[in-house]
C-alpha cells in the first residue's frame, strides 16, 4: 500500500516535470517566432561600431596649442632665499624673468571640404600656435587660423589651408533626433592618447550647466581630458554634439559627460564663419521664472510657466507695447515653459526678425510683435552693472518685514536713488519674505500690480487680494536697480 501511493507521487511528479519540460519548449518557440518575426527591431542595436567608426574617424582631428607665459621672478615662495635649493630651482625655471611656452591638447572635427573645424573655445583660448593632427595621425600638424569664438558656448571655429578634405555635418539634436536612450559615439583624444572611440547612449537632454545659452546633451559614453571639442555622433554619421564637460569627483569620466547640442552649435558656427562673431536676437526685457506660488497671484494663469518680465528699459520690447508685469506665453509660435526656454529661443532668432509675441496681461491674452535687436552691442547700455547690494538688517512686522516710506536717511543709509516705493528695513527670519529672498534694503515698488509708496497702500492691497479671495501677493521690488516679482503668502 504504501510502495503504490510511492509510485503514484513519483508519477505525478514525472507528469509536472514532462509538462513543465512541454511549457519550456512552447515558450521558446514563441519567442523564435517573435525574433522572426520582428528582425527590424534587434537590427536597431548595432552589432559593432566598426563601420562608423571607419566612416567618421577622417573627419577628426586633434588639436594642440602652445602659449606663451610671462616668466616667474625667481623661486619665490618655493624655497628660502639663499636656501642650498636655490640654484636648482633656478635652473628648472630657466633665467629669472624668461618667458615659457605652455601646451595643451584638444579634439575638433572638420565640417567642410576647405578646411573649417569645430573645436571647444576653452581648448585654443589664449593660445598663441594652433596645430591640427589629422586621422591616423603620426604626421605633422598642421597650422590653423583662428576664424572666432563664443564663449558661451564654448564654441570656436577654426580654419586650415587645405581642400578637399572629408568632414562631416550636423544632425538633429531635437527630441525626435536624439532621443533618451539612443546609441551615440565619441570620438577625440582622451588624455593625449591620440585617436579613440567610445559609445555609450542618451542619458539626458537639456541639461544646463552654468551658461545662459547651455542645452547640453548628457551621455555615458567615456568622455575624458582631451575629448574637448571632439563629436558626439549618432548612429548615421551625423554630430548631434559637441563634447564639452564631465561630472566627476576625480577629473575622469565615471560616465556623465555633457556635450554641447547640435542645434545650439549650428546656429553659433554659422554666425561665427560668417561674421567672426555671434549675433544674437535680443528682446529688451529683464524676466524670471514664474514660481508656483505666483500662479493664484497673477490674474489668468493657470500653470507656473512663462517668462514673467520684470523691467522693460528702451529697446526692441518697449517698442512694441510690453510693459513690467507681463507674463510671456508665447514667443515666435513656440509656448514657453520657462526663462531659459525664452532666452535660448531668442537668442537663436536673426538680429532684425519680426516676432509675434503673446503675453498675459491682466487676466488678458495680448499680441506683440517685437522687432529683434542685437545683444551683444544693446544688454550693456539697457542693463548697466548694478550697484552693490545693501546689506541685510534685521527682524520684524507686515507679512513678516517692517516697511518705511522712502526718507533721505533711508536713501543713504541702502543707497537708493532714483526709485519710489516702500524700503524694507527689516526682516523677520522666520517668514515668508525671509524665506523667499527678501532683505533689508529691497524696494517694495508695486502690490498687486498697483504702486505703493506708503503702508496704508499696502495694506490696502492685502486687504484687496483677500476679498478677492487670493493667498498670495505678487510684489516689485526693485535691489540695487534689478527689479523682480515675488508672491507673497497672505497671514
Amino acid at each position: 500500500m504504501t510502495s503504490q501511493v510511492l509510485v503514484a507521487q513519483q508519477s505525478q511528479t514525472e507528469g509536472r516535470g514532462f509538462l513543465m519540460t512541454l511549457m519550456t519548449s512552447a515558450a521558446l518557440a514563441v519567442a523564435l517566432a517573435l525574433s522572426q518575426a520582428a528582425p527590424s527591431e534587434a537590427q536597431t542595436r548595432p552589432v559593432t561600431f566598426a563601420d562608423l567608426a571607419e566612416q567618421v574617424s577622417p573627419s577628426v582631428v586633434n588639436i594642440t596649442t602652445s602659449t606663451t607665459i610671462a616668466g616667474r621672478a625667481g623661486p619665490q615662495g618655493v624655497v628660502p632665499e639663499g636656501s642650498p635649493f636655490e640654484d636648482f630651482f633656478n635652473d628648472l625655471q630657466g633665467p629669472e624673468g624668461a618667458p615659457r611656452k605652455s601646451s595643451a591638447l584638444g579634439s575638433g572635427f572638420v565640417i567642410s571640404e576647405d578646411g573649417y573645424i569645430v573645436t571647444n573655445n576653452h581648448v585654443i583660448e589664449g593660445a598663441d600656435e594652433i596645430l591640427i593632427e589629422f586621422f591616423p595621425g603620426g604626421g605633422e600638424g598642421v597650422p590653423a587660423e583662428l576664424v572666432g569664438t563664443d564663449p558661451n558656448t564654448d564654441i570656436a571655429v577654426l580654419k586650415v589651408d587645405m581642400t578637399d578634405l572629408p568632414f562631416v555635418s550636423f544632425g538633429d539634436s531635437n527630441a525626435d533626433g536624439a532621443r533618451v536612450g539612443d546609441w551615440v559615439m565619441a570620438m577625440g583624444n582622451p588624455l593625449g592618447q591620440g585617436f579613440s572611440v567610445s559609445a555609450g547612449i542618451v542619458s539626458a537632454r537639456n541639461r544646463a550647466l552654468s551658461g545662459t545659452y547651455d542645452d547640453y546633451i548628457q551621455t555615458d559614453a567615456a568622455i575624458n581630458r582631451g575629448n574637448s571639442g571632439g563629436p558626439l555622433f549618432n548612429m548615421d554619421g551625423e554630430v548631434v554634439g559637441v563634447n564639452t564637460a564631465i561630472l566627476s569627483p576625480n577629473g575622469g569620466s565615471i560616465g556623465i559627460g555633457f556635450a554641447m547640442s547640435s542645434a545650439v552649435v549650428t546656429n553659433v558656427v554659422d554666425q561665427l564663419k560668417e561674421f567672426g562673431e555671434t549675433r544674437r536676437g535680443w528682446l529688451g526685457v529683464r524676466i524670471q521664472d514664474v514660481t508656483p506660488d505666483m500662479v493664484d497671484a497673477i490674474d489668468g494663469l493657470e500653470m507656473a510657466s512663462g517668462a514673467l518680465v520684470t523691467d522693460v528699459p528702451a529697446g526692441p520690447a518697449e517698442d512694441a507695447g510690453m510693459l513690467g508685469g507681463d507674463v510671456i506665453t508665447t514667443f515666435d509660435g513656440i509656448a514657453i515653459g520657462d526663462t531659459k526656454e525664452l532666452v535660448r529661443i531668442v537668442g537663436n532668432s536673426p538680429v532684425g526678425k519680426e516676432v509675434p509675441v503673446i503675453v498675459l496681461r491682466n487676466g488678458d491674452a495680448v499680441d506683440l510683435t517685437v522687432v529683434l535687436g542685437r545683444r551683444e552691442t544693446s544688454e550693456a547700455v539697457a542693463f548697466p552693472a548694478a550697484a552693490e547690494e545693501p546689506e541685510v538688517a534685521e527682524p520684524s512686522n507686515i507679512l513678516g518685514m517692517t516697511l518705511s516710506e522712502l526718507t533721505p536717511e533711508l536713501e543713504e543709509q541702502f543707497s537708493i536713488s532714483g526709485v519710489t516705493g516702500l524700503v524694507i528695513t527689516q526682516i523677520d527670519p522666520a517668514s515668508d519674505a525671509a524665506s523667499k529672498g527678501l532683505v533689508a534694503g529691497d524696494i517694495i515698488v508695486e502690490a498687486g500690480r498697483v504702486a505703493v509708496t506708503t503702508v496704508a497702500q499696502f495694506e490696502e492691497q492685502i486687504e484687496a487680494a483677500k476679498e478677492a479671495g487670493r493667498k498670495s501677493l505678487l510684489l516689485l521690488l526693485r535691489r540695487g536697480g534689478d527689479p523682480r516679482f515675488e508672491a507673497l503668502v497672505l497671514e
